[in-house]
């Protein structure tokens, strides 16, 4: 099936974005949001993008004038019923996307794909109330979303061979680099920021580390930023409602998103409102110390009967590169991505992983397993079973094998 017309659900930045891409090669695409004001607000900021881009010359004006009657809005939802692609990008709450599904599932054609760009939940939850589980699909696109490479592609349960075929096609006609993960929390990529980088971190604010420290490490490590400069300007609403999401708050979460959880509890969700890890003065994303933040750390801290002390660099960064690393092999084990370069690619183009030293699982090949494996031990001894290292960096290590060796295989 080719896609002559797409439906974005959702006029935000994340839906204007989506539109653009599809409008960038040919194909129209209608926004689709319940108020009209919030829809013309977000066509202005599509007309916005285009016209930075003639002002900086990658774009001529008769080019961004046909790309924008390329995409129309409306309020209606009558309006997609022939639509041949439907691209949902509401806000990230399980039941709200269910209740959006459900609704137009029963406006759409028949033949028609239904896509969610969820970065994290349950895809197969969202097809189950639906009638057409064969044609629903996860397609993530990054945020730009008209700027960022990056297409994770997410197999659902059912999604059938030709669906999942079409979405393939369909990143290669939006010049998106598509990469096909399975459905777990997170998929990919923020599943291993999740459980292994962003963890780590979080887990050092506790016991010692400031996220002035974590940030520049990682920036000197080569990451076009820090974890918490990366919250601040993503927003931390946005993992603050995860955490609620999935029940990971109060007694029932990791103490290592503890800090994160009460950020997000005061309000401060980043360069948005002035204030989220770091403050920010009017009209700047420079991020400058706080505080509060400070207070606030010391605080979980005592709470949780941590005891600070130094962190060293070294370890800084070897936390957070081996907790990514082996969350990256229980990934490969479980077939959530297929190959290691899978995973490379993804955090290469979605997340900034250093170019120079060629993705995460290419990295652990070039540090060597064996080295990895028992660094891994080591911190299991140390801060308990959610460092038990995947079957499969045990097995490598053990043979003495790579990730590429795997993947002949």
């Amino acid at each position: 099936m080719q896609i002559n017309n797409v439906a974005i659900l959702g006029s935000g930045t994340m839906g204007g974005g989506i539109a653009m891409n599809f409008a960038n090669a040919g194909i129209p695409a209608v926004i689709l949001d319940v108020s009209e004001a919030v829809l013309q607000r977000g066509i202005a900021v599509v007309r916005e993008n285009y016209e930075n881009t003639v002002k900086r010359g990658r774009l001529s004006k008769s080019d961004m004038v046909d790309r924008m009657e390329l995409i129309s809005g409306t309020t209606d939802y009558n309006a997609i019923a022939e639509s041949d692609l439907v691209i949902e990008a509401v806000f990230e709450d399980i039941d709200l996307k269910k209740k959006v599904f459900k609704k137009i599932d029963g406006i759409c054609k028949p033949e028609a794909i239904i896509a969610t760009n969820t970065s994290t939940l349950n895809i197969n939850q969202i097809a189950a109330v639906t009638k057409r589980p064969e044609k629903i699909i996860g397609l993530h696109f990054f945020s730009p979303a008209n700027v960022m490479k990056l297409l994770e592609i997410v197999r659902a349960e059912k999604t059938s061979p030709e669906v999942l075929a079409t979405a393939i096609d369909t990143a290669k006609r939006i010049k998106k680099i598509g990469v096909v993960a399975g459905v777990c929390f997170g998929f990919i990529g923020n599943r291993m920021m999740a459980e292994g980088f962003h963890r780590e971190a979080d887990q050092m604010l506790l016991e010692g580390a400031s996220p002035q420290q974590i940030d520049q490490v990682m920036y000197g490590f080569g990451f076009p930023m820090g974890p918490f400069a990366m919250h601040d300007m993503a927003g931390v609403d946005i993992m603050h409602s995860i955490l609620k999401t999935t029940g990971k708050k109060e007694n029932n979460r990791e103490p290592y998103f503890n800090v994160l959880y009460q950020v997000g509890e005061l309000g401060r969700f980043g360069q948005k409102t002035g204030s989220g890890f770091y403050r920010y003065d009017e009209g700047s994303r420079r991020p400058l110390h706080d505080p509060v933040t400070d207070a606030l750390i010391l605080q979980e801290a005592e709470r949780l009967g941590i005891k600070r002390t130094t962190i060293e660099n070294t370890e800084i960064e070897q936390r957070c590169m081996y907790s990514l690393i082996n969350e990256g092999a229980k990934i490969l084990e479980e077939g959530i991505a297929y190959r290691p370069g899978d995973i490379d690619v993804i955090w290469s183009y979605g997340y900034g992983f250093p170019r120079f030293r060629g993705g995460p699982m290419y990295m652990a090949d070039q540090i060597g397993l064996e080295t990895i494996y028992e660094a891994v031990m080591s911190y299991r001894d140390k801060f308990g079973d959610y460092w038990t290292p995947a079957p499969l960096l045990e097995t490598l290590a053990r043979d003495k094998k790579t990730f590429a060796d795997w993947n002949i295989a």
